[in-house]
């Protein structure tokens, strides 16, 4: 993987390589394309979008081969604005996305039960929720960027979502997609390696249709305590450590406070005006 941006080489099942990576200053530039990028896609196309409302490609002269380059130049184009190079075989995967794309609001949540709310004045300083066991598709990512690892994470989970498992379709979108973060002794540092999960929508719960990836793992994660604090704004190395040291300070139980691994919660498209993210802090049993 090129060290100055999001490069999948290789374009086959599981194409790049986890780890490795050259570092330069290029690198702590990077911008991040992700699911929700992709996702919007569709709102943003022209109105002579070969796409008709139920996501078929229309008569209009132009091969699926075509639709899927033209879409490709246009990510690439995206792409290039977040410092991020869009490889060839995003091609199908994007195609995917697009044509099955029908807006945030019909994405699924992940399920939760609120427990309480703590404000003040006002605001809301954190809930504490309970979230029930389930199945997420992982990849664990280690590269020489924090950004480098998030960015490959989301290219990989897109392929698995679009088509790159057994059941060979697209499987839909959920929200949020979530990013485990661990942090050094200090607190002052995010650890180069992160997880990035994709919750499975509730009709594959069951039977979670195995990825070609064998980067990506089929987890099933235990019912589990999260407390949560909303924030806005980008998701990178300082707002991260930022927000993650304003729930510590709010919370009022010391071993909630003294963990080192976190989760970082997206819930809408990042260039949206209003930002919905979230940090999540685990009560160990």
């Amino acid at each position: 993987m090129d060290s100055g941006g999001c490069r999948l080489n290789g374009g086959g099942v599981g194409g790049g390589e986890v780890g490795g990576g050259g570092g330069s200053a290029a690198g702590s530039r990077l911008g991040m394309i992700t699911l929700e990028d992709l996702e919007t896609f569709s709102e943003e196309q022209p109105a002579d979008s070969a796409y008709n409302s139920n996501g078929s490609l229309e008569e209009e002269g132009e091969s699926m081969e075509e639709e899927q380059d033209r879409l490709l130049q246009y990510w690439q184009d995206v792409g290039r604005g977040h410092q991020v190079d869009v490889p060839r075989d995003m091609a199908v995967p994007i195609q995917q996305l697009t044509s099955n794309n029908q807006g945030t609001q019909d994405r699924e949540s992940v399920p939760f039960t609120l427990i309480t709310r703590k404000e003040k004045c006002g605001d809301v300083l954190y809930e504490k929720r309970h979230y029930e066991k389930a199945h997420w598709a992982c990849v664990t990512v280690l590269e020489e960027q924090y950004e480098q690892s998030i960015c490959l994470g989301f290219m990989k989970l897109m392929r698995y979502i679009c088509q790159q498992n057994a059941t060979g379709g697209f499987l839909g979108l959920t929200i949020p997609i979530v990013t485990v973060v661990r942090t050094e002794n200090s607190r002052s540092v995010l650890s180069r390696e992160v997880t990035v999960a994709y919750y499975l929508p509730s009709q594959h719960q069951a039977r979670p249709p195995q990825p070609y990836d064998p980067d990506i793992v089929i987890e099933e994660w235990p019912a589990a305590i999260i407390y949560t604090r909303t924030f806005g704004g980008a998701t990178n190395e300082h707002s991260i450590l930022y927000e993650i040291s304003l729930l510590a300070e709010v919370l009022e139980c010391p071993e909630i406070r003294l963990q080192d691994t976190f989760i970082v919660a997206g819930y809408t498209n990042p260039a949206a005006a209003n930002r919905h993210n979230e940090i999540w802090f685990l009560q160990r049993p």
